[in-house]
């Protein structure tokens, strides 16, 4: 099924490409990596189609269409991949989490990263928080920057439903990396909760302003001004 699967993608994209659109998104990116030029609301229906076409008969048969898109050289094949891997939630399970694992540590840029953490790692560790939580505290201590990263935001979309405390303590955890990306990453996960719990971000930013770093701080206090329980001015 996976050469049915990467063919009909293959031919579904080939024919949108746009060389002018895939040497700005190349620049943008900053990679050599390359792309059709397609831009994201003409790559969707291709990917709600593939996943219609070609369901997996099971978990392993998931992870096998997963990686043969993923293995295609374009940037927008990549993206149908994890398209793909979210497109069947019966196998968004913890036995997929080395999937998804691998998928951050070859992926290395934010806009593969960022889905996985939040749609894929994100939605396993809200399902299955018990069990896949040693694994996101190993995660946030990884050699890899993205793979801490991806821990950092692998609450972000849980709302109310998230563990606070480890939030917090992931972001204590990685507040002295200079790295841009984990000081992103703090940041958006301190705003994102505060959509859910305000004075609680707001009381961690006052309590550890002096930790942070200015961009998180800046960052995770986004919304709390428009929530009238700004942290400081």
């Amino acid at each position: 099924m996976t050469t049915e699967l990467t063919g009909f993608v293959q031919s579904r994209l080939a024919p949108l490409a746009c060389p002018e659109n895939a040497r700005a998104m190349a620049a943008y990116m900053k990679t050599e990596m390359p792309f059709y030029g397609i831009k994201t609301p003409d790559r969707r229906p291709i990917s709600r189609e593939a996943i219609r076409r070609f369901p997996p008969d099971d978990r392993q048969a998931y992870e096998a269409s997963v990686l043969a898109l993923w293995r295609l050289p374009h940037r927008e094949e990549k993206y149908a991949a994890i398209a793909y891997a979210r497109g069947f939630r019966a196998h968004i399970v913890p036995a997929s989490l080395p999937l998804y694992e691998r998928l951050v540590r070859e992926g290395q840029w934010w806009d593969f990263v960022d889905e996985i953490a939040a749609h894929l790692v994100g939605k396993v560790l809200l399902d299955h928080r018990d069990e896949v939580q040693p694994l996101m505290d190993r995660w946030v201590t990884d050699d890899d920057m993205w793979v801490r990263r991806t821990a950092i935001l692998s609450q972000l979309r849980h709302k109310q439903h998230t563990d606070a405390e480890r939030l917090f303590a992931y972001c204590l955890a990685r507040a002295h990396e200079r790295e841009f990306f984990i000081r992103k990453a703090i940041g958006w996960a301190l705003r994102e909760y505060s959509k859910a719990s305000p004075e609680a971000v707001r009381d961690f930013i006052v309590a550890y302003r002096d930790e942070l770093s200015p961009l998180s701080v800046r960052e995770g206090a986004k919304r709390l001004a428009r929530a009238g329980v700004a942290p400081y001015g």
